[in-house]
């Protein structure tokens, strides 16, 4: 029996941050996997916004329409390695944690908790407020991820897309990937002598 690619879910909401969704579908392909898409019409009306008219995420095997209920990614018959959301609004994320799901997109990440395959959520919003933290703390509980993209300085980025292809990595590390893009701390720099 041959071993089949891994199989990755990528989840696109309405937050700002195409960037990083495209950023994740580069480095799945690089990496050999096999990526399942689905975007919300937020998702695709933000990405517009960010990246202009006819912009396109980068190459996935299969995607899906977001009201696609009967979609393979909406069963956990259908095998995969887990799935990232990313950018994940806050009311995707709200509506996962509490596992009423309209959509294809959070039927797919409440099959992952359920089946209990790695959900990472690349949570985009600012500040916090009670709410938002307590919904965080419930899908911890739960096992989902949360991954808020937040520069890694200490990888002296140079420009924009260093931040954001920094950011992605980390998130498909919590996938098990091993992406060649990772800057490491204690490897690729530092750590700082400390003469105290």
């Amino acid at each position: 029996m041959t071993e089949r690619k891994k199989r990755i879910i990528l989840g696109i909401s309405g937050a700002s941050g195409a960037a990083y969704a495209r950023s994740l579908l580069e480095q799945l392909a690089g990496l050999g996997a096999e990526t399942h898409l689905v975007v919300s019409r937020a998702g695709r009306l933000t990405a517009a916004y960010e990246m202009g008219e006819g912009f396109e995420y980068g190459p996935a095997h299969a995607r899906y329409g977001i009201n696609d209920v009967g979609a393979p990614i909406a069963s956990g018959s259908f095998l995969t390695d887990g799935m990232v959301i990313a950018p994940c609004s806050v009311r995707t994320m709200s509506e996962i944690a509490t596992g009423v799901t309209s959509t294809l997109l959070t039927r797919a990440a409440d099959v992952c908790l359920k089946e209990r395959r790695p959900l990472v959520l690349m949570v985009r919003e600012t500040p916090f407020h009670l709410g938002h933290l307590r919904t965080m703390t419930q899908l911890a509980e739960m096992g989902a991820i949360i991954a808020p993209p937040l520069p890694a300085l200490y990888a002296e980025p140079q420009t924009v897309e260093d931040i954001v292809r920094q950011s992605a990595a980390r998130c498909l590390e919590l996938l098990g990937f091993e992406p060649p893009e990772t800057k490491r701390w204690g490897e690729d720099m530092g750590p700082v002598a400390d003469d105290a």
